[in-house]
């Protein structure tokens, strides 16, 4: 079973920025495609950030330019870093995978995500 433990979340001011982690344990299957999505209350789970097997990262718009994707494979780490920080930004935030199979043709659906964290809080102030 894998396992997926997301850190780094806090509460920041508007224009701050975090970067967040999401660990990987347990069996190690193939990992073809690993996304970050965010939950604001009373909002639906959003597709945030996707990396997939080539290492091609995907953006949703509202954060283009402003947050990173990446991954440290030797550490089982994927990474979110986000920058310029808005109140908008203010969330739950869940790391999740797709194991044995390629990213879907939109890597922000969480339909298909077979693994997700527990999620990290991120709350930005104005």
């Amino acid at each position: 079973q894998l396992q997926l433990v997301e850190s780094g979340g806090d509460s920041v001011q508007a224009g701050g920025s975090l970067r967040l982690s999401c660990v990987v344990s347990g069996y190690t299957y193939s990992s073809y495609c690993k996304g970050w999505f965010r939950q604001a209350p009373g909002k639906e789970r959003e597709g945030v950030a996707a990396l997939d097997s080539d290492d091609g990262a995907t953006y949703a718009e509202s954060v283009k330019g402003r947050f990173t994707i990446s991954e440290d494979r030797a550490k089982n780490t994927l990474y979110l870093e986000m920058n310029s920080l808005q109140v908008e930004d203010s969330a739950m935030y869940y790391c999740a995978r797709i194991v044995g199979r390629y990213c879907p043709e939109d890597p922000l659906d969480r339909e298909g995500y077979q693994f997700w964290g527990q999620g990290t809080q991120v709350t930005v102030s104005s």
